[in-house]
């Protein structure tokens, strides 16, 4: 699903684009790689948590990075409606 995001251009990724996209609006959903450093995962998740953007912890960022075409990515931001739902109920375990 992250490849398909990637594709339509609907995704961006390194710690500042992020933190720009969650600034102004853009961002829908934040992916954060569970082996970030501790400065980079908090200051990720206390920007998501002041603008309200879901934030959830991926895989490591090797598997990130390979999701999309890339190298490895520590943060991504989903700025589609409709892809960041899809991927955030793929992410949420079904009760």
């Amino acid at each position: 699903m992250l490849g398909l995001t990637m594709r339509a251009r609907k995704l961006i990724s390194g710690e500042d684009s992020v933190i720009d996209a969650v600034r102004s609006g853009k961002a829908r959903l934040v992916l954060l790689a569970s082996d970030a450093s501790a400065n980079t995962a908090k200051k990720v998740t206390d920007k998501c948590r002041y603008y309200e953007v879901p934030c959830h912890t991926a895989s490591d960022r090797y598997q990130l990075g390979r999701a999309i075409g890339k190298e490895a990515r520590v943060v991504l931001a989903v700025t589609d409606d409709n892809l960041a739902d899809r991927i955030r109920r793929l992410l949420t375990p079904n009760p």
